[in-house]
């Protein structure tokens, strides 16, 4: 047994909510080592796939098409684990933090030493060191003169806070300013764990690696689609394309069907082209186009890639020759709609909206229900996962208002 730890791990957490009692997890995990004078040796960050949806993402402002890429906390445990042991766990708010990891741990069924117990918490060691500062790590920071440009990112967080670390063991060197906590971390009994190579994910890693849908669509010869091809691809686009927005996952989707009928490139250019025409076909029925048609064909263009000329070449057509037919997407009265995640005005305030449309709010998701609205329509919610295995659309719900309007 060594007479002192090999310094601190300096840990925050964002998560989907307050409370692990009430089955929210963590989003996203920063760890920072500091060694016992006070000097950052090495940091470690990731998101993680909560296997929820999101919570508040207004706060954290954590997408869930880019934790579709991040590693389940299981799959992290052994990682965290190597971070932490023989350590002095330390945090802003250490009892949220630790609190939230000890969940974690628990989940996957390894026992960890209680890291509250055995360690530092910046926020309660201001009132020796930052008297006069706010408790809030913003607070902390601005008058200890630490660096704190992206609150509410994991590793960010936990580099402001260990920057306090630094700030306060400055404060009192050569001394410790806590040898309790340095003689609980050396008797803590840490568990072995096998760290698995679970490479971290950082924000924006979907735009990184997530190309245009086109561009995943292999470039063969092209065919001639059946009628039921064409049928099938245009009914899931036209679903798609429901709030004008082409999420990371329904872009899975046309990506996985185009291939499963085997289309090729060439071929969903021309049946993008045919869905345009025939949106063209519905905005000249009363035979004026307006400009908000204009600009909704025009967006259409955009998002399928389409080139420029393409919605005058679609209003050409529409005024001379009918196009087939679409199936389109439309609400009627009765139909049960189920919302997920928390939205701008609230959640009540959109049901409303829909009884007042004729539609049925609903809490689940049935084979019944008609349509899902997701504040972030990649949602990992149990009532998305479960709406994409029945086919039923998912938008925003600026794309519910529109499709109301």
């Amino acid at each position: 047994m060594v007479d002192s730890p090999a310094g601190y791990a300096v840990i925050d957490v964002e998560t989907t909510g307050l409370r692990p009692s009430w089955r929210d997890r963590v989003v996203e995990i920063g760890v920072v080592h500091v060694d016992l004078e006070g000097r950052v040796t090495g940091e470690w960050g990731t998101l993680v796939n909560p296997e929820r949806d999101l919570g508040p993402q207004h706060i954290h402002g954590i997408s869930a098409s880019d934790v579709r890429h991040a590693p389940k906390f299981k799959d992290i445990a052994g990682t965290v684990l190597a971070l932490l042991r023989g350590r002095v766990p330390a945090a802003h708010n250490l009892g949220f933090d630790a609190g939230f990891l000890q969940a974690e741990f628990d989940r996957t069924g390894v026992a960890v030493p209680s890291l509250a117990g055995i360690g530092v918490c910046t926020m309660a060691e201001a009132r020796r060191f930052l008297p006069d500062a706010p408790r809030n790590l913003a607070g902390c920071c601005a008058v200890a003169d630490v660096p704190l440009d992206g609150h509410h990112d994991a590793l960010i967080d936990a580099r402001a806070a260990a920057g306090l670390l630094c700030r306060y063991l400055e404060v009192t060197r050569p001394t410790s300013p806590w040898p309790v906590a340095l003689r609980a971390a050396v008797a803590a009994d840490w568990p072995a764990a096998e760290v698995a190579d679970a490479a971290g994910v950082r924000r924006g890693v979907a735009a990184e690696r997530q190309d245009h849908f086109l561009a995943r669509v292999l470039d063969r010869m092209p065919q001639t689609a059946e009628p039921v091809q064409a049928d099938r691809y245009l009914a899931l686009l036209d679903q798609v394309l429901l709030d004008h927005h082409i999420s990371a996952a329904e872009a899975d989707a046309l990506v996985e069907l185009a291939t499963a009928l085997g289309l090729c490139r060439t071929d969903l250019d021309r049946l993008h082209g045919r869905y345009l025409a025939a949106l063209a076909r519905a905005a000249l029925a009363d035979g004026v186009v307006t400009d908000a048609e204009r600009d909704e064909l025009g967006l259409v263009a955009g998002l399928l890639r389409l080139p420029a000329a393409a919605v005058r070449d679609a209003l050409n057509e529409a005024a001379t020759c009918a196009p087939a037919a679409l199936d389109r997407f439309t609400l009627r009265p009765g139909d049960l709609v189920v919302f997920t995640g928390e939205m701008e005005g609230g959640r009540d305030a959109w049901e409303l909206r829909a009884r007042d449309a004729g539609c049925l709010p609903h809490g689940g998701v049935t084979k019944k229900v008609r349509l899902v609205v997701a504040a972030d329509p990649d949602t990992l919610s149990g009532k998305a996962r479960k709406a994409r295995a029945y086919g039923i659309p998912i938008v925003t719900p600026e794309g519910f208002a529109r499709i109301l309007g």
